[in-house]
């Protein structure tokens, strides 16, 4: 599946718009983590368990909306974005959305 931010595919054209897709996945922190987060706040540098635990969630909530454009019929997603949010203290919420759409080789028939 062709999933792009851009609101065209170069070389494609867009057949069919099937609409508005979405994934979203909400983490809790984890208490192991947070120890490990703590220590690295002392000393400075990136905290990898964090940065570890979003990239699951970005890619849980892609493969969510992945499937619901496949359910649809649509072998691409365009205009894609991302959004993140806090719900509550130390849940975050990750959203990724965009257009579900039958998308065609130029020149194919």
């Amino acid at each position: 599946m062709l999933v792009v931010s851009s609101p065209n595919i170069p070389g494609y054209r867009i057949t069919k718009v099937f609409g508005l897709v979405r994934g979203n996945t909400v983490r809790a922190r984890h208490i192991g983590r947070d120890i490990l987060a703590a220590f690295r706040n002392l000393v400075g540098g990136e905290v990898s368990e964090y940065r570890k635990l979003m990239a699951e969630s970005r890619e849980q909530s892609l493969d969510q909306m992945v499937e619901e454009a496949r359910e649809l019929g649509a072998n691409a997603i365009i205009s894609v974005r991302l959004a993140t949010s806090m719900i509550a203290q130390g849940m975050a919420e990750i959203l990724v959305y965009g257009t579900a759409v039958c998308a065609e080789p130029e020149g194919a028939h």
